[in-house]
């Protein structure tokens, strides 16, 4: 995913006229077998990008846990100082030239290098630390959350003169010394952001120690609070001296109850997808701004304390407690199968590394992932890896895919990588089936030329609504005697912001009638990007947004989520598929006149560039399935235009047909409807029963819709 790939957004309304045309008939050939619709159509794409993980999916509700996120500053963090306390905060360790050398010997490992120090030289009421979250802390009813953190506690006197007796520098500070007090209890609380409510609070009782130690404990609210995110986390005490803490975590129930697990409302949005498997862990979070930034798999592994965390590819840090084993265990929570991208050797800024002998260690190190996914648990390190990590049995896997929009890769050294990379792994594992990254169709001068025929290849999309629409069609002329099979990895129709709108889920909901008419040459497809925390800036603080890439699936913030429309597209499509693909042939298509010329005042030249616009374009899009078990036909149908479009339906050679049957709906007013976190279910699928179906019936589809008829016929017929 790069924002190279953005097309302005585009109102299909503005520009449209109705061409009119009498009795369209949309009929269903049932006497011919069809294709067989790939059970992996449709799945998911992930990656860090829109605070997708942390402050997302994962549960982890505390921000810059590690205090890594800054070196200049502690963000997220702030000092509580009530009554005539006297304190302050600072990080330790961030910047390890600059650390005084009173203050070394404060890592707890390698991968906990940097603390954050309460220095109290006056209680007052109390002094602590507060934690924000991630745009606030949820806090909800008569709810449980697990909280632990390192601490120590520590006097301090003033250090000892270097090289003898030393005078004082001239203006230098004085360094107090601070009575030993440490040792004692500690309040830890959910309160409000004015401190004036406390939701929740428990005490842990902090050992007299000069060493770290981790503390658990359990915070529980009242079952009559009104839930809300306008409140932080907060580790307090009345006593005076240094505390020191580390790995700070604050997490709610998660998602069956997996111990650093995915936040619920979040994962069932996922699970009532139905997807069929998860491409991860990106995206550009694969590759990184540069090889040292690639996804650190082996470092994601294991207990919290050993995660070090890596740069993200989207302005933040990524703390990898999403880790490998994570995606992993999201994949068997939806039921889903994992997609696995491996690093091949080329980053975002522009490094690689060419094909040869410098690549062995990388094509290794993607051998050795996939060996932890799969290897046996007993015969091989990495399946004893991961069978000591909590999952013995190995995962399923099927596919892998050799790098990420490789396309970007000026040195031209895809096909040398790819073709190595495939070989060592059709090697060791043959059953796999290896996705290029390049499309010969989009990138033809780029794709791999060299080595036998690709299993598949990847192609991406991020178009406006009626470029989606024109490309509802292009797989129904694709080679399918010679041609490579596709893989649509990345894809979306971009418009409306932070989630797509109505006019995206029409663009969407017609290029998916394409892909599924056309499921014997693309058997994989999944949108892009899933997820997008809609927090804006904060004017006052100069907080970034959670959003970098707008036009997204499913919007959330602290407290809430919600699907798009686009969202429930998906739901629909996925939920609603035969196992065969019934042809469907038409008369007296409806179409709409596109004023090209008003829509290419709106595009850049790039943007306009080698793509031939027709001036007419159909309302109408429709596939069709049919359940070979149960004989039920689903019919899908997506109305662009402005009004009512009345349609016969032919379903020839049918056998016995139920008089009634069932409409799915989706529709809106007008095109920039959409979802919101304050209005979550402003379009929404509509189930309905319909009545007077037969061999042969009509049905008027709604302006603006997405429409599902599920028929009943007999088996066999």
């Amino acid at each position: 995913m790069k924002l190279h790939f953005f097309y302005a957004a585009v109102g299909l309304a503005c520009f449209c006229s109705t061409v009119n045309a009498q009795n369209t008939k949309l009929t269903l050939d049932l006497t011919k077998p069809g294709t067989t619709v790939s059970p992996m159509l449709y799945g998911l794409m992930t990656e860090e990008i829109n605070y997708a993980y942390d402050g997302g999916l994962y549960a982890e509700l505390i921000r810059n846990r590690i205090f890594k996120n800054n070196p200049a500053k502690p963000d997220a963090w702030s000092l509580v100082s009530e009554g005539d306390a006297k304190a302050a905060i600072q990080l330790v360790g961030a910047n390890p030239q600059n650390v005084p050398n009173a203050e070394r010997g404060h890592a707890i490992n390698d991968a906990l290098t940097t603390c954050l120090k309460l220095t109290v030289e006056q209680p007052g009421t109390r002094a602590g630390i507060a934690n924000s979250g991630f745009w606030g802390i949820p806090v909800k009813p008569a709810t449980t959350y697990s909280a632990s953190f390192y601490i120590k506690g520590a006097g301090q006197a003033p250090p000892p003169a270097r090289g003898g007796n030393r005078p004082p520098q001239a203006n230098a500070v004085p360094i107090p010394v601070i009575e030993n007090n440490t040792a004692g209890p500690i309040t830890v609380s959910l309160e409000s952001n004015d401190g004036k409510t406390v939701y929740a609070s428990g005490t842990i009782n902090l050992e007299k120690t000069p060493y770290w130690k981790k503390y658990a404990l359990k915070l529980t609210t009242q079952a009559g609070i009104t839930p809300t995110k306008d409140a932080h986390f907060v580790i307090s005490t009345n006593r005076t001296g240094l505390y020191y803490f580390n790995l700070v975590s604050l997490f709610p129930p998660t998602y069956g109850n997996r111990p650093n697990g995915s936040r619920t409302d979040l994962m069932q949005l996922l699970v009532d997808m139905k997807p069929a498997f998860l491409r991860f862990p990106g995206g550009n979070y694969l590759e990184g701004p540069y090889l040292a930034d690639r996804f650190p798999w082996k470092t994601t592994l294991g207990p919290l304390e050993q995660r070090p965390g890596h740069p993200g590819s989207w302005g933040y840090r990524a703390t990898d407690g999403l880790g490998l084993y994570e995606f992993l265990g999201w994949c068997e929570d939806a039921h889903m199968e994992p997609l696995l991208g491996v690093y091949a050797g080329y980053s975002l800024n522009g490094d690689h590394v060419d094909a040869g002998p410098l690549l062995e260690p990388y094509i290794e190190d993607a051998l050795e992932e996939i060996e932890y996914i799969i290897g046996d648990a007993k015969t091989t390190v990495w399946g004893a890896r991961r069978a000591k990590d909590g999952h013995p049995a190995p995962f399923k896997l099927h596919y892998v895919e050799v790098g990420n929009e490789d396309w970007f890769d000026k040195s031209g050294s895809y096909d040398g990588r790819f073709n190595q990379f495939r070989a060592a792994i059709n090697k060791k594992y043959p059953q796999l089936k290896v996705i290029s990254t390049i499309a010969t169709k989009v990138y033809p001068t780029q794709r791999v030329t060299s080595g036998p025929p690709v299993d598949m290849e990847d192609e991406h999309y991020y178009q406006n609504s009626w470029q989606m629409q024109e490309d509802a069609f292009k797989y129904d002329n694709y080679d399918r005697t010679k041609g490579p099979k596709i893989f649509v990895g990345e894809w979306a129709t971009r418009e409306g912001s932070p989630t797509t709108n109505l006019i995206s889920a029409l663009g969407d909901a017609a290029f998916m009638t394409g892909m599924e008419r056309n499921s014997d040459i693309v058997l994989m497809s999944c949108f892009a990007p899933l997820f997008v925390n809609v927090n804006p800036r904060n004017q006052a603080t100069g907080e970034p947004a959670g959003m970098q890439w707008a036009s997204d699936l499913i919007g959330h913030d602290a407290l809430t989520s919600y699907g798009s429309p686009s969202y429930y597209v998906q739901t629909m499509f996925n939920n609603n598929i035969g196992n065969k693909v019934v042809p469907v042939s038409v008369s007296n298509l409806p179409m709409l006149h596109i004023d090209t010329a008003a829509i290419n005042k709106t595009l850049a030249p790039q943007q306009r560039r080698g793509r031939q616009q027709k001036p007419e374009r159909p309302s109408l899009y429709y596939v069709a399935t049919k359940d070979s078990k149960t004989g039920t036909i689903y019919l899908k149908v997506v109305n662009v235009a402005d009004h009512a479009e009345n349609v016969t339906l032919d379903l020839k050679g049918a056998g016995a047909v139920a008089s009634t049957g069932t409409l799915i709906e989706l529709k809106g007013d007008k095109p920039e409807s959409t979802n919101s976190i304050t209005d979550p279910k402003h379009i929404v699928p509509v189930t309905t029963s319909l009545k007077g179906l037969g061999k042969s019936f009509s049905h008027s589809f709604s302006p603006y819709s997405v429409s599902i008829i599920k028929i009943k016929t007999t088996v066999g017929k």
